[in-house]
């Protein structure tokens, strides 16, 4: 259940299936989730094609993606790996403090994870996110392995869902609860 077809998610982007995801839980009434948009800065720009040719980032984002499913607020952000080893840097320190406060506030926050060249994609609860991050500021590994994560969060792909993090989502819910 956890792995994908053989077409996975050739031509398209992470953050596009994702993108789609959410437009059917908005259509289907089920959630509000938007893709926060990094604020840039434009330096050039093209004044016949009224393009952005040169620009900078004007501040540190937060996270890919906030919103609320039925009433839970929820915030994650979207990463890829190419390897069975996720480095931690690729998770910025001002994003976990974020995702901490968020979750101060009965908010959860977690990480959809796709494993490329596995084409597997988990959802990553905060708390196993701050396990990990601990380590890593305590002086241990700097990164988390495949073998680490639980499986059990793998999402999978339903009717015009192609990424359905909200099982998973509902999973972690429960084990929040107990």
């Amino acid at each position: 259940m956890g792995t994908w077809n053989s077409r996975g998610l050739r031509g398209s982007t992470l953050e596009d299936m994702i993108n789609m995801t959410n437009d059917k839980y908005r259509e289907q009434g089920i959630g509000l989730i938007q893709k926060i948009p990094t604020p840039i800065k434009p330096i050039n720009i093209d004044k016949t094609n009224r393009h952005i040719t040169l620009a900078y980032f004007e501040k540190k984002s937060t996270v890919d993606y906030i919103g609320v499913v039925q009433g839970v607020p929820i915030c994650f952000d979207a990463k890829e790996c190419n390897t069975d080893t996720f480095p931690m840097q690729n998770i910025h320190e001002h994003q976990i403090k974020f995702m901490s406060e968020f979750e101060k506030q009965d908010g959860v926050s977690f990480i959809v994870l796709y494993y490329t060249h596995k084409n597997e994609i988990y959802y990553i609860p905060f708390r196993k996110l701050m396990e990990y991050y601990t380590r890593m500021e305590n002086g241990g590994r700097k990164s988390f392995t495949y073998e680490e994560i639980d499986k059990s969060y793998s999402i999978s792909t339903n009717v015009g869902v192609p990424i359905h993090y909200l099982e998973t989502l509902q999973k972690d819910l429960n084990e929040i609860d107990c």
